[in-house]
């Protein structure tokens, strides 16, 4: 699929319905909804807010831009009940605002339940570029969340991650995948994060219990291997018929690291015809041990 095609797909929403701006936006109660410039202090993170706000290059771009042009976009907050405002879009815009040495950022104020909330947050930072694989797994789960507990998605799941893949351009089965990585302790989130491990191991592990994937983090730690996509299938097929225990799933795992050499498996019936009846095992494993290694100094 190209580009362009895939592109398409993206539902954009303009900044005027982004921050609730219409053509009658001169009618609407300021009490409910209004721009104004709020003390950086006051302003608070989004709870449980799954984007990282880092200080690397493109953070000192927007930190520029600010001390050139000052904040062009507005952030989007609620009021809290404690106090000051809650961040709902804009935690990069404040970082940059501090470092640019600015007291005060210009807001939005919404007056938005959680779950609007929350939806409206993952909406606003979820298709940009950077975003590693633990983000876009936490920010799926929360929005998913939101939305079945608002109830205007009716009861199917299908229903939710199909209008999730219309917000997002994403397919409903991508989603579906982050959603399900989402449960992943933080150890294994990292190895997908840091592309040591794949998503496809991901979603098979999320099935584990909490207990269970502690024994695999263990595993992969001492061990020093990550499971293979057969592995973790195997690993999943396991939990679900009779549970993981640290001997069962460091054996798996050992299995891997034996088979980094060439394997070669040779039926008894193919083998026995060579050796007389009286041979053992050990014995036969010993004849063709010596055999191999004439055959190697010949070739040599």
């Amino acid at each position: 699929m190209s580009k362009n095609n895939s592109a398409s797909k993206i539902k954009l929403n303009s900044v005027e319905s982004l921050f609730g701006i219409t053509d009658s936006s001169k009618d609407i109660d300021s009490s409910k909804e209004s721009i104004i410039e709020v003390p950086l202090k006051d302003l608070h993170s989004f709870s449980s807010h799954p984007f990282l706000v880092k200080d690397d290059e493109k953070m000192q771009e927007t930190v520029e831009s600010i001390k050139e042009h000052g904040v062009l976009v507005p952030g989007i907050v609620r009021r809290r009940a404690k106090g000051g405002y809650e961040i709902i879009s804009g935690h990069r815009r404040k970082r940059a605002c501090e470092i640019a040495g600015l007291e005060t950022m210009p807001v939005f104020v919404r007056d938005l339940s959680d779950d609007e909330a929350t939806i409206v947050m993952v909406d606003s930072n979820i298709q940009r570029e950077e975003l590693l694989p633990s983000e876009k797994a936490k920010a799926y789960k929360m929005k998913y969340d939101a939305m079945k507990h608002q109830g205007s998605i009716g009861e199917k799941s299908g229903k939710s991650l199909s209008i999730m893949s219309e917000d997002s351009g994403e397919s409903a089965t991508k989603i579906q995948r982050y959603i399900y990585i989402a449960s992943l302790k933080p150890e294994l989130l990292n190895m997908i994060d840091e592309k040591k491990m794949g998503i496809a191991q991901g979603v098979d592990l999320s099935f584990l219990s909490v207990e269970e994937q502690e024994i695999v983090v263990e595993a992969i730690y001492d061990l020093g291997s990550i499971p293979s996509m057969m592995q973790s299938a195997e690993l999943k097929k396991l939990s679900k018929e009779k549970g993981l225990d640290k001997e069962t799933v460091r054996q798996l795992l050992t299995i891997k690291k034996e088979e980094k050499g060439k394997r070669v498996v040779i039926s008894s019936n193919t083998i026995s015809k060579y050796f007389p009846k009286d041979y053992s095992e050990k014995k036969i494993e010993e004849t063709i041990i010596a055999l191999l290694e004439e055959w190697k100094k010949r070739q040599n």
